[in-house]
């Protein structure tokens, strides 16, 4: 019974050691397997990185245009502003002056209107000094 024994000791010694090589050989497939895995991985994390990149380098180029558009706006609607102010400012004056004129007229035509009893005071040169000197607004008294 010994013999036997003996081989088949010696049997299961040469299948552990098959069967440890065996084993090995599974890890290394799987760790090979888990290398190509986390190369893969990161490859894709990699190419996510770049097309998030890509994505904020559009977004800050879209802003950038959208920002000089607004920019031109402003500045377009700021002159616009300014011209209308001049001219605003122009009117204002044009009608202190027509005011003016009008009140004269008025006392012009009060002064007629009272002389009744003499068309001396009428003829004053005094009372004329004012007709003679008109007042004009122009847009090159408001140009800064």
């Amino acid at each position: 019974m010994a013999p036997s024994t003996g081989n088949s000791s010696t049997c299961t010694k040469f299948q552990s050691s098959g069967s440890e090589e065996d084993l090995k050989v599974l890890m290394d497939q799987r760790k090979n397997k888990r290398k190509v895995s986390n190369r893969e991985s990161a490859r894709r994390c990699r190419m996510r990185k770049q097309n998030h990149i890509d994505d904020m380098m559009n977004q800050v180029s879209q802003l950038t245009k959208d920002k000089s558009e607004i920019l031109t706006s402003v500045n377009i609607t700021t002159q616009h502003y300014l011209k209308v102010e001049a001219e605003n400012s122009i009117l204002r004056t044009q009608i202190v002056e027509l005011n003016q004129r009008f009140e004269s007229l008025n006392g012009i035509i009060n002064l007629i209107n009272t002389s009744t009893t003499s068309d001396e005071n009428f003829m004053n040169p005094i009372n004329m000094l004012y007709l003679n000197e008109p007042i004009m607004a122009s847009e090159d008294n408001f140009l800064w």
